[in-house]
């Protein structure tokens, strides 16, 4: 098991997609108006791919798409001290092709929001990372 500078494992790509394909909120990072934004999202993977629905128009839709992208999801037990956190990074497109529009929606992607999200971004993981901080952490830190 490899492990970093703070001593959490360092996780394969494989293990990181695993792991992003059991979540189903993450958090988006893009550009608004030169400067970096956050916003939660629900999504699903297809294949390495991150799919996520948006409404046309949304200051999302508007500034990820052609864009460079950081995509997280983690899951963390904070009274066991353990959890995982996974980090893509790659560009993100619209998908305007209406046949991919269609497949994509058969894509079990359900929006939490009550708005029309009918646009979907894709991110094309080129980059993933991912920790994982076990139950074996040093108990002398509590």
């Amino acid at each position: 098991m490899k492990l970093d500078s703070a001593g959490l494992q360092i996780l394969s790509r494989q293990e990181c997609v695993t792991l992003l394909a059991s979540a189903s909120i993450g958090r988006i990072v893009f550009t608004d108006r030169a400067l970096p934004a956050v916003q939660p999202v629900n999504f699903v993977l297809d294949g390495e791919n991150i799919v996520i629905r948006t409404g046309f128009g949304s200051k999302l839709a508007a500034a990820a798409s052609d864009a460079i992208v950081a995509f997280e999801a983690d899951e963390f037990d904070l009274t066991a001290r353990t959890g995982w956190s996974v980090t893509a990074v790659g560009p993100a497109r619209a998908v305007r092709e209406p046949n991919e529009i269609k497949r994509l929606s058969a894509l079990p992607l359900r929006t939490w929001a009550p708005a029309n999200r009918d646009h979907y971004i894709v991110v094309r993981a080129e980059q993933i990372t991912g920790r994982r901080l076990s139950s074996r952490h040093d108990e002398r830190e509590t």
